[in-house]
């Protein structure tokens, strides 16, 4: 017998058999699939009808819209499997018995992980609440937002490269008001030390022994979001005391560890290297970096909104989304959901073609690249891949996951030749014409 499984929202995990009656969804008291009353779904939202055999579902001229599996429609007749939005809430339609039926998942998803899909549903909705607050600050820059999240779901650190008063550091202080987290900020400056960074050691005497002794002070370093403003604006000296930090998330003083509360994360802005007074991160650095990301100038239409938007007196009121442990919940969602060798296959085949001398390896690469990116590079874009899903609710990982994140995983971490930089050719360019070239394995592959 069809049933709706309540996936998301008011009365989650609740089964309701569809026979022969149609069941209205919405807030008001009569409806048969009631959602949450303080949500932003209408009195009376959709509506699931029978037509013949097969079963439909209908919008009621709601105010936010009904969507199929993501898509807004107005009738579409329904399929197994197929999710149901309204609101804040997801109905799940399955034509067989939800007690028989098992997960409705992809192959090698076991009954282990249903906590990982209510994980990954859940955070469908809040990636959307988590960009509508961002967006009362920065206006635009949708893509460059989506990258931040599925860095910080990945736990991994982010490198946001632009020209000075594209709101990179409004950016990244909005992301950090948005989640419930700690935030501390430094202004890398060339006079900074690494102590400044990771904490000193002062010598306090005892009053009444004379006894004296060191204790270590803690650095701005200890907290869950770092804002690196300008890291580019400090000698390599200084630079190199994240990097332990951002690796093994600890600090070393004095010869004693101190580790680092999770979550953590390196949000690192920098001027472009052309600009006076600027020092080239270095290799090992920029490695540990899981995204680089380029801010580019807006549109015409969006900068005629900042110009007239942030010239006249507003208040914001940003409202909390995530909190330190559903973050470290949804870190752990990433790492367990299931990824077919399909697409690890392609996310290793795309890193090892940006290697000079390696067989799968293009021409143009041997002609432009120098150094190609390292395992780490596969790590990440796996890691991304898998983000980039369960922030837009999805449980299947494809190659399209891939090639999003190809640019930001592998952009810093091929360093081009003489021959490229006299063609005025960067790796961005590189990377889309690897895009273009390396294939997604086939049945020879298997």
């Amino acid at each position: 017998m069809p049933h709706i499984r309540i996936q998301a929202g008011f009365q989650c995990g609740t089964s309701y058999p569809l026979q022969d009656q149609k069941l209205t969804i919405g807030r008001a008291p009569d409806c048969q699939l009631r959602v949450d009353i303080d949500g932003p779904a209408s009195r009376y939202h959709a509506e699931i009808y029978p037509s013949g055999a097969k079963w439909c579902v209908k919008d009621l001229g709601s105010l936010n819209g009904t969507k199929v599996n993501k898509e807004r429609i107005k009738d579409a007749v329904l399929h197994s499997g197929d999710r149901i939005m309204v609101g804040d809430s997801i109905f799940e339609f399955l034509e067989k018995d939800a007690s028989a039926a098992g997960p409705a998942s992809p192959e090698g998803l076991t009954p282990e992980h249903e906590a990982i899909r209510n994980v990954i549903d859940q955070m469908s909705l809040k990636t959307k609440r988590i960009e509508a607050e961002i967006g009362k600050a920065i206006i635009g820059q949708k893509e460059i937002v989506r990258q931040l999240l599925t860095a910080i779901v990945s736990n991994g650190h982010v490198l946001m490269i632009g020209l000075p008063g594209l709101a990179k550091t409004l950016l990244v202080r909005t992301v950090a008001d948005v989640l419930d987290l700690r935030f501390r900020r430094i202004q890398f400056t060339p006079d900074l030390m690494p102590s400044d960074i990771t904490g000193t050691d002062i010598l306090e005497t005892d009053e009444t022994t004379g006894r004296k002794e060191y204790r270590f002070i803690k650095g701005p370093i200890f907290t869950n979001i770092l804002l690196a403003d300008e890291i580019n604006r400090t000698p390599p000296k200084t630079q190199a005391a994240l990097l332990e930090a951002m690796q093994e998330h600890r600090v070393t003083a004095a010869g004693e560890t101190y580790p680092l509360d999770p979550p953590f994360f390196v949000l690192a802005t920098q001027n472009p290297l052309e600009q006076e007074g600027t020092y080239p991160l270095p290799e090992a650095q920029l490695d540990r970096f899981m995204f680089s990301i380029t801010i580019d100038y807006p549109s015409e239409a969006d900068e005629e909104t900042i110009a007239k938007v942030t010239t006249r007196p507003r208040e914001l009121d940003l409202q909390k989304i995530l909190a330190g442990p559903q973050i470290l919940e949804l870190q752990e969602a990433v790492r367990n959901l299931p990824i077919s060798d399909h697409v690890v296959k392609y996310a290793t085949r795309l890193v090892r073609a940006t290697r000079p001398g390696d067989p799968r390896a293009p021409e143009f690469i041997s002609k432009w690249v120098h150094v190609g990116a390292g395992p780490r590079a596969s790590q990440y874009l796996i890691l991304a891949a898998k983000a980039r899903a369960v922030i837009e609710g999805r449980l299947l990982v494809t190659a399209d996951d891939v090639r999003a994140n190809a640019r930001p995983v592998l952009r810093h971490r091929m360093f081009t030749n003489f021959t490229a930089d006299s063609e005025g050719i960067n790796t961005d360019k590189i990377v889309q014409k690897l895009l273009e070239a390396v294939p997604e394995p086939g049945e020879k592959d298997y």
